[in-house]
């Protein structure tokens, strides 16, 4: 059974196709890279898949579950962590933690997952209002992987991140799926999406262009990396 299962996905608003008629599987225990150019569509599809968006045509099931029908159910297996996530200011690190853990019903060893994850050490017990852009960003990551999703949805997981930082959360991804979580990730790094993804769907204007392997997409289009890929493809 797949991961993630979209067929014939279209997304309109009004007269706006936004999607048009987008099919991809995700298998399970693998990166999958969702990329393409501002406005091809990519933040349209992860809510949905994420329960946030209804789709106007065609169908999607995670886990054998419709995101429609089932929607409760698949929230129970998901976690989304947006490009545009925030968190409680005036909250401290730790106990935002534990409010986010409350939803999942879980107890403090998946907060101390979680403080693993950011990694903050003595700035935990911190209001996230002193926190710098990365730091918050660290802290959303560990919101998203501390409960151990069988589908993290990850857009622009190391956005505001230094290249040191960036490096760890891309190793906390990879262990994470070595613990049995699949992951959808979008981002404009293409050095990241090459690096994490087995393989990738190349979005633009709404429509699925390419997909495949890093190593097939470069193969395919002679290219050095898949940065090349990218662009020779969208323009």
């Amino acid at each position: 059974m797949a991961a993630v299962e979209v067929k014939n996905l279209v997304k309109t608003y009004g007269k706006v196709e936004a999607v048009k008629s987008v099919s991809f599987q995700i298998h399970e225990g693998e990166i999958f890279g969702l990329i393409g150019p501002n406005g091809a569509g990519k933040t349209t599809i992860l809510r949905i898949l994420s329960t946030l968006l209804h789709p106007t045509a065609g169908t999607v099931s995670l886990f054998g579950l419709d995101v429609e029908r089932e929607a409760d159910a698949v929230r129970h297996l998901i976690s989304y962590l947006p490009e545009d996530a925030g968190a409680y200011k005036t909250l401290t690190g730790r106990s935002y933690l534990t409010f986010i853990a409350a939803f999942f019903g879980g107890d403090e060893k998946i907060v101390e997952k979680g403080i693993e994850i950011a990694d903050l050490r003595a700035r935990i017990d911190d209001k996230i209002e002193t926190y710098s852009k990365g730091m918050t960003r660290r802290l959303l990551v560990a919101r998203a992987l501390m409960v151990s999703p069988k589908l993290a949805i990850l857009d622009e997981p190391t956005s505001g991140l230094d290249v040191i930082n960036a490096q760890e959360i891309r190793k906390i991804i990879q262990d994470t799926v070595k613990e049995g979580t699949t992951v959808l990730l979008s981002s404009h790094n293409m050095l990241e999406v090459e690096f994490l993804c087995q393989r990738i769907a190349l979005l633009n204007e709404g429509k699925i262009v390419e997909q495949g392997s890093p190593e097939e997409l470069k193969e395919r289009y002679h290219a050095r990396n898949i940065e090349e890929v990218f662009t020779g493809v969208v323009q």
